[in-house]
């Protein structure tokens, strides 16, 4: 779980899309819905943002303490650094940061604020853009730059289909594809998506000022829950084993899963040379995010989680079973070649 103390960090999760799409809307759910998360609120925009019938004005450097012990700002782009530097410190102990961008503001700015950030405490989440299912065809159409957003994207949350027919919303799920075939998209309404798809929703102990990594039989009973999540329709596939898994082929199975794979979560090993213990797998559609997780204490080998739609878990399955090591597969440090692009410089 990332969160402030020791030496995780914390995610920050980008939500954008252009004006009228339901960022808003849908950080008003995560807020909504917090399931016990302590999240910390960035708001770069020219509007407001409805928090228990308070309204947020966008005015730089405002902050409030909300009663669940989330915090809310309001920034221009060129303070979020400073800001980070507010939510990262040791008295607001936040599971996650998601900044709410400006219908106008470039997407790719924003990410690459956050991936250039000092912040030791921060750690790029992923990049959810949001496309409203009416207006999509028209705003593509009056700002073609929508494409490179959407190519951009980790996941694209498509909005507001119950305004839709469902052959309209079929064939803006198609067009999405054609721009990224690659990206996952999950499609909503009224902003409604599962906090279990953007971050971990931690577990707390008796004292709810302490958070704690989820052991996977946790995981396990979260993800199966599904009388208590939005993703009922979802479909949940899990994969175990003790022995070492190749660097190489799991990688290419991360960045190319079968079906929507929306979330994947857990601990995974490859026991290679130099690099003897677990870890920590946490992607938001196509973001990955690794790191070490050396804990004697806990589970050995690989346990995943994964989490979307139209998954073949019987190829999946096959696939995860593939990249269990094989006799001359590479021990050396040469193996984790792939996997380093998914690891922070610093280790932590």
């Amino acid at each position: 779980m990332a969160h402030a103390s020791g030496n995780d960090k914390i995610p920050v999760i980008l939500v954008s899309g252009f004006l009228g799409a339901g960022k808003t809307t849908l950080l008003n759910h995560l807020l909504r819905n917090n399931r016990g998360i302590k999240i910390g609120v960035l708001v770069n925009d020219f509007g407001s943002v409805n928090i228990d019938s308070m309204m947020v004005a966008g005015q730089v450097d405002s902050m409030i303490s909300l009663g669940n012990g989330c915090l809310c700002c309001a920034v221009d782009s060129e303070d979020m650094d400073a800001m980070f530097e507010v939510l990262t410190g040791p008295s607001t102990e936040l599971d996650v940061i998601v900044v709410e961008a400006s219908g106008l503001a470039e997407p790719r700015n924003l990410v690459r604020m956050v991936l250039s950030s000092s912040n030791p405490g921060i750690g790029y989440g992923g990049l959810i853009v949001m496309v409203d299912a009416v207006e999509f065809f028209a705003t593509r159409a009056a700002h073609p730059e929508i494409e490179q957003h959407v190519r951009l994207a980790d996941m694209v949350v498509l909005n507001k289909t119950d305004r839709v027919a469902a052959d309209f919303t079929e064939a803006v799920t198609a067009a999405l594809r054609a721009i990224a075939p690659d990206v996952p998209v999950l499609t909503t309404d009224h902003g409604r998506v599962d906090a279990d798809l953007l971050f971990d929703v931690p577990e707390r102990e008796d004292d709810p000022s302490v958070a704690r990594q989820l052991s996977f039989d946790e995981v396990l009973c979260a993800a199966d829950d599904h009388d208590k999540h939005l993703h009922v329709g979802y479909s949940t596939t899990t994969f175990e084993t003790e022995e070492p898994i190749d660097p190489r082929r799991f990688i290419e199975v991360l960045e190319n899963p079968a079906g929507e794979v929306y979330r994947v979560k857990g601990f995974v090993y490859f026991g290679v040379d130099g690099y003897p213990g677990r870890y920590a797998l946490n992607t938001v559609g196509n973001h990955i995010r690794m790191t070490p997780h050396n804990d004697p204490t806990e589970a050995t080998g690989t346990q995943i989680v994964l989490i979307g739609t139209q998954i073949d878990e019987e190829l999946l399955e096959v696939r995860l079973l593939d990249c269990v090591r094989r006799p001359g597969d590479a021990t050396d440090a040469s193996a984790m070649l792939p996997a380093h692009r998914y690891v922070p410089n610093d280790g932590a």
